[in-house]
């Protein structure tokens, strides 16, 4: 099946997705249930900063799989690598299929603005690729998954290499942006906006496209990349679809997923049952990833 019969087929078996699972209360920590045999170590620091610390999580059995690395939202002000909506479900999913799964916390506002918070996220990047053997992990194979203004970060990142490369980080094997609306922030603080934008992005024009993936994108992604989007939004999808354009007339590919749940869901729900997580899986199933 082509990109474009993908897309089509998915439309309507999305709509109404994940409506029998229960959702995580927002701002909800706190210990699960793993998968059989798994383990967590919890508060590994990657940085000098209390806040530079990643939750590992592991299968019972791993020799070189595959790394998922998750970075939670909230606006670039809070937020919390145990936040259940952020990882339960993704440990649960992949965590049982045999993959590590590092779940990162960073700096946030106002310690430290955007692009510092991104500058973390690539020296996390970079520490669990360094570390991933030892924990049974194959750092080349690594996932990079953010969602909201974790997803911004992320997308900071795999937009322009050169905030990896300061720190060191090699190859990873696939992007998924989850719901992020600020792929260029430009248009976004040109009109009427969230207040939270102003915190995080200032009243500097040249701040905002320094701080856009859309504007550091100037070659093809180094990696396969998913976009999510929730379609019951009005500013996420096109967004994305602006920046997959970017990217395919610089000869990339950005695949964007279109998806009629709310964008807190999108966050709860990737790795619950449901057609939303087989397509995730079916991106990564096309790169060999379980």
């Amino acid at each position: 099946m082509n990109k474009a019969a993908w897309l089509a087929a998915l439309a309507g078996r999305l709509q109404g997705d994940g409506a029998s699972i229960p959702r995580h209360p927002i701002g909800a920590c706190g210990a699960f249930e793993l998968p059989p045999g798994a383990r967590v170590e919890r508060d590994i620091a990657y940085g000098t900063d209390p806040a530079q610390a990643i939750d590992v999580y592991r299968p019972a059995q791993a020799d070189g799989a595959p790394l998922m690395l998750v970075v939670h939202g909230g606006a670039w002000s809070r937020g919390d690598k145990g936040l259940l909506r952020s990882v339960r479900n993704k440990v649960m999913h992949w965590v049982g299929r045999g993959c590590v799964l590092a779940s990162v916390n960073y700096r946030m506002l106002p310690q430290a603005h955007p692009l510092e918070q991104a500058d973390d996220v690539a020296l996390a990047l970079a520490f669990v690729q360094q570390h991933a053997r030892a924990w049974g992990a194959d750092g080349t194979q690594a996932v990079l998954i953010g969602h909201s203004a974790g997803a911004h970060l992320v997308s900071l990142i795999a937009a322009d290499p050169r905030i990896g490369a300061r720190f060191g980080v090699g190859p990873w094997r696939a992007t998924i942006s989850v719901d992020s609306a600020a792929f260029d922030l430009v248009p976004i603080m040109s009109g009427r906006h969230f207040g939270f934008y102003d915190q995080a992005f200032g009243a500097d024009p040249a701040y905002w496209r320094d701080a856009s993936p859309f504007h550091r994108l100037i070659a093809p992604p180094s990696a396969p990349w998913l976009a999510v989007c929730s379609s019951l939004r009005g500013d996420s999808c096109p967004q994305a679809h602006a920046f997959a354009a970017k990217a395919a007339s610089l000869g990339g590919q950005v695949s964007v997923l279109e998806v009629a749940l709310s964008h807190a869901d999108l966050n709860d729900l990737l790795g619950a049952p449901g057609a939303y997580t087989d397509e995730v899986d079916a991106f990564l199933r096309a790169l060999n990833l379980p």
